[in-house]
């Protein structure tokens, strides 16, 4: 039987069984091949949009998660990801560090409430926000009127993104990002961006570039809030995405002038 005609015998019987197909490459073909990490992050960012969007039930997406992250970790390091410590993480903001985040005894961190199966429509602050210079709100640090970077906290992977938010979207995260570190089974989030720099399936470093601050999302884009980057991080713990105060941590971590 000719190589065609088996594979398409193959994806008849595997659409009829819900399998996806991975088409056969020769080795002469192999700079051709479709890196699977990427289509795995695809298809993750695909189910992260339903948990958003509130089109899926809480109980099917918790059900799904731990699966989904578990194939992305073994991938991950196939292809030369490796486990950061939280000593070798970074600051996330370029110039900044915790002096410029919130000053209460919280710093802003609200957990409870928090529903990451609750997407758009969640409660609490799971987060904290680290504000920018940004008098006039040009989404510029007012020190030097450049652009104030956002620097990946630990190593990971892309697995969820967003850059096509737009002025009056409902989305409250704006351009975000979520990066899925598999060596300390977190996920850390990334929000109210003004460019991304990062595609899905991108394996990062800590300290590696991935964004700049904006002014991205519904509340965020509103005259009355500061420039900040929302930054929050979740330990999965049984298949939730637990919020962690991670304060103390980035007191520790490096920073980047």
């Amino acid at each position: 039987m000719k190589q065609h005609q088996r594979l398409m015998l193959t994806s008849v019987f595997c659409t009829l069984l819900s399998i996806p197909v991975v088409p056969v490459v020769s080795a002469a073909a192999s700079s051709a091949v479709v890196e699977t990490e990427n289509t795995l992050c695809s298809s993750f960012n695909a189910f992260n949009n339903l948990i958003r969007d509130g089109l899926i039930s809480k109980k099917a997406a918790r059900a799904e998660l731990t699966s989904r992250l578990t194939a992305i970790s073994k991938e991950y390091y196939q292809q030369g990801g490796a486990t950061y410590q939280p000593t070798q993480w970074f600051f996330p903001l370029a110039g900044y560090d915790t002096g410029a985040i919130d000053k209460g005894s919280t710093h802003g961190f609200i957990p409870s409430g928090y529903d990451f199966f609750s997407g758009n429509r969640h409660g609490g602050h799971p987060a904290y926000d680290i504000f920018i210079r940004d008098r006039n709100q040009d989404s510029r640090d007012d020190r030097n009127g450049k652009a104030v970077q956002v620097h990946s906290l630990s190593g990971g992977i892309v697995v969820a993104l967003e850059k096509k938010w737009q002025e009056g979207d409902k989305l409250r995260g704006g351009k975000y990002l979520w990066v899925y570190d598999p060596g300390n089974n977190l996920l850390v989030y990334y929000a109210h961006n003004e460019s991304l720099f990062v595609e899905l399936g991108t394996i990062i470093k800590p300290g590696d570039l991935l964004a700049t601050v904006g002014r991205s999302g519904l509340n965020a884009a509103k005259k009355r809030s500061p420039t900040h980057l929302h930054f929050s991080v979740l330990r999965i713990e049984n298949g939730q995405p637990i919020p962690l105060p991670v304060y103390h941590e980035l007191q520790q971590a490096r920073t980047i002038k």
